[in-house]
């Protein structure tokens, strides 16, 4: 059980997921949905009732971050934001530097509005922009042009002292000259965090179908990982160092949020569809809320909350998703931390044989601290996190 005030191992972060969106994006499989009309007053006593109900069970923490995701939660509006980090000193111990993040697309970014989630208690904001050129935004289903993406950039880093964008690259077609201009263009605009993904076409999307009937084809291996690679040389000319497989982020400007998910702390996941890792009586447990808007309000006003699983997680899961997120890190895993949070130690949930062979190759670094991917092995991290896994 935790001590109020004690850390916990890894950090603690607070997730509440706002599942509406405008439209729905061709490669998007999070839990998003398109409504006509939303009950702000409803959703807004909803939430406040899932946050006192987690918040009870976890009270005298100490809080590390907020993340405000979706969906699209600058569609939000900010009376509800400021509702519930009204709560937060209720349940936790709230640090004056808690870090609470709100996801924003570039077509629902207005200047007054992103004045009024700064006054609620917003202080870090991540823009969806995806790209700055047009045709690329056109096939990605995106409801913006270049010029809303960049105009979007202005007016966060104007109510904001810190801002993070996402561009997504490895297109159908595009070259390695076009994405060295694209992200040049997006290095230049003085931001202090850039997360940076290779398109990935996920089940039950419709970019899955057109894929799959050869409607568009992705960049070979040979040129997705000489991108991979041209994205890490320029972020880091620029300033930016590569502390996890697609972040990049210039000194102390690292989401602190993703990082508690990255290195295996607790978070609550509030609203629709939204996951949990918790430590409860010594148990660790995973939570997941009703998937569909409908159904989780329900489910609130019936009984308080809408958590569908609350499971505890076998040892030998824990240590898979720690060792599944933790190698996306640069530092990796540190011993000791995999230790506290799993209760085995590192060396015991791993391949000890294949562990060597991959060093070996320079794609690993065991040492006395831990275990982590090269700048090598992180192109083939998926298939050496399989590999080392028992």
């Amino acid at each position: 059980m935790t001590t109020a005030g004690i850390p916990v191992p890894g950090g603690f972060g607070l997730y509440i997921h706002w599942p509406f969106c405008i439209s729905k994006c061709p490669y998007c499989d999070f839990n998003s949905h398109v409504a006509d009309r939303v009950d702000e007053a409803d959703w807004q006593r909803s939430l406040l009732a899932e946050l006192d109900h987690y918040g009870n069970k976890t009270k005298g923490r100490r809080l590390d971050s907020v993340f405000f995701g979706g969906g699209t939660p600058s569609l939000m509006p900010p009376a509800i934001v400021a509702a519930l980090l009204d709560k937060l000193t209720e349940y936790w111990e709230v640090p004056a530097a808690l870090e609470v993040t709100l996801e924003a697309n570039p077509s629902s970014i207005e200047a007054q509005k992103f004045n009024d989630f700064r006054a609620a208690g917003v202080n870090r904001v991540s823009v969806g922009i995806q790209s700055f050129d047009d045709a690329a935004l056109r096939f990605l289903g995106r409801a913006h042009s270049s010029a809303e993406a960049s105009h979007a950039i202005t007016i966060a880093e104007q109510s904001f002292d810190r801002v993070s964008f996402d561009l997504i690259y490895a297109l159908p077609g595009q070259s390695r000259a076009a994405w060295q201009a694209e992200l040049a263009s997006a290095l230049s605009r003085g931001t202090g965090h850039l997360s940076l993904y290779q398109l990935t076409i996920e089940k039950g999307t419709p970019f899955y179908s057109d894929h799959r009937r050869g409607a568009f084809s992705l960049p070979d291996e040979d040129l997705a990982a000489d991108l991979y690679e041209l994205t890490g040389e320029m972020t880091l000319n620029a300033g930016f160092q590569a502390y996890e497989v697609s972040n990049y982020a210039k000194n102390g400007q690292e989401s602190r949020h993703n990082l508690v998910y990255w290195r295996g702390g607790d978070y609550i996941g509030v609203g629709p569809g939204a996951h949990g890792r918790l430590t409860l009586a010594g148990e660790r447990l995973r939570t997941e809320q009703i998937p569909g808007p409908a159904g989780w309000l329900s489910a609130v006003a019936e009984k308080g909350h809408a958590t569908r699983v609350c499971d505890p997680v076998a040892q030998a899961d824990q240590a898979d998703e720690y060792l599944m997120m933790g190698m996306r890190l640069a530092d990796g895993i540190d011993r000791i931390q995999f230790a506290r949070i799993v209760g085995r130690p590192l060396d015991a949930c791993i391949d000890g044989a294949k562990v060597a062979a991959l060093c070996d190759a320079g794609l690993l670094v065991a040492d006395q601290r831990g275990l982590r991917a090269t700048s090598a092995g992180m192109l083939r991290l998926n298939a050496i996190i399989a590999a080392i896994t028992v």
